[in-house]
């Protein structure tokens, strides 16, 4: 069974957002809520490690559901939305990525 977890760094504004939209996508391609959890990166070295491209990251067995080229860093990120860029992904992109991401429940 698939571990998802959304990676923040604290003080995001961004982060009760990103989990209410995580929930709502993983219920919407009828996966487990359950099995999402949050994790804090507080280092430099913990996002390098971990290749942490911001706050918030939507992250799948270990796998960003969204890769990009940024340099790892504790850091905001942002998302295409709407012909715009945004904090967050639309919840269609959400939904989409983690039915892609071959997954099972």
């Amino acid at each position: 069974m698939t571990d998802y977890e959304l990676r923040v760094i604290e003080g995001c504004p961004n982060t009760v957002p990103a989990l209410n939209l995580f929930r709502s996508a993983l219920e919407a391609a009828g996966l487990p809520v359950t099995r999402l959890r949050v994790r804090v990166l507080t280092s430099d070295r913990e996002a390098q490690e971990l290749g942490f491209q911001g706050s918030p990251s939507f992250i799948a067995a270990g796998d960003d559901l969204f890769p990009a080229v940024a340099v790892p860093a504790v850091s905001c990120r942002v998302y295409p939305s709407s012909g715009k860029m945004a904090g967050l992904p639309a919840l269609a992109s959400l939904v989409a990525a983690v039915r892609g991401s071959g997954q099972e429940a």
